[in-house]
């Protein structure tokens, strides 16, 4: 019989793949049979320990490290699939986001793809195949309150993605991205704490409501899509978003 989903043979880089989203699609694709490389900056609560997975410290937002990381995984080894999951948020509108805010929201959410993409973009020409999947956010599509900075950078990663995908179909690259709504990540658990000390299980309630479902998305289903959009099930697709949001895109208006 025929395992689906199999990426056995298949070696796969995810940014920011040290914790929540991230680490759930490593683990994801570990039992499915890749080789991944994690980039990330902080390790400390990554918990896998197994062959398959490599762990490389790198500041996503700087491409000359992110050059030479790729540089350091091609000596021994070919990539076939590029995940962006790296990214960073801000709560804030117009009025009350600093330049220093917009700065580095920018060199994480949207030049961090954009280093990545285009490090990794001539190996997989001269193979004449890969994958990148980015992540977005249900924000790139949507007006989401006091995100003002946030927003701007996945509408760029939406765009990113069409882009990429339009212009390399020729050179059997499929680009994708996934929007998740809220998803329950430790994220989310210490922004809750920190900010609303004194209401943490009625503030927990009232951001799962955001979803007309009820509830927050949990990582593993993010994972499972992500899956999906990389294996070669997915040959067919590309230039495409899928929204995984709870009902929150059609839902809400």
């Amino acid at each position: 019989m025929r395992s689906e989903f199999n990426l056995a043979n298949k070696n796969v880089v995810i940014t920011g793949g040290a914790s929540g989203i991230g680490e759930a699609i490593a683990k994801k694709f570990i039992s499915h049979g890749a080789q991944v490389f994690v980039i990330d900056l902080n390790f400390e609560s990554f918990n896998i320990k197994t062959e398959t997975i490599t762990f490389m410290s790198c500041d996503v937002s700087k491409y000359e490290e992110v050059k030479n990381v790729f540089l350091d995984i091609l000596k021994n080894n070919s990539i076939d699939i590029l995940v962006n999951n790296a990214g960073i948020a801000h709560v804030g509108n117009l009025e009350n986001t600093t330049e220093e805010d917009f700065d580095r929201i920018y060199k994480v959410n949207v030049k961090g793809i954009f280093n990545c993409s285009k490090a990794v973009l001539s190996h997989f020409k001269k193979k004449n195949e890969g994958v990148i999947l980015n992540m977005a956010s249900i924000a790139s599509v949507v007006g989401i309150q006091d995100r003002f900075a946030y927003s701007m950078s996945k509408g760029a990663v939406l765009t990113m993605t069409y882009s990429i995908a339009k212009d390399y179909v020729n050179n059997g690259i499929r680009c994708n991205c996934i929007s998740p709504a809220r998803v329950h990540t430790p994220f989310v658990d210490s922004f809750i704490r920190k900010n609303y000390p004194n209401e943490i299980e009625d503030k927990f309630e009232e951001l799962s409501k955001t979803q007309p479902l009820g509830r927050m998305g949990k990582p593993e289903e993010i994972a499972n899509l992500a899956l999906y959009l990389c294996s070669d099930e997915a040959a067919f697709v590309t230039g495409t978003n899928f929204p995984i949001d709870g009902g929150f895109i059609k839902l809400n208006g």
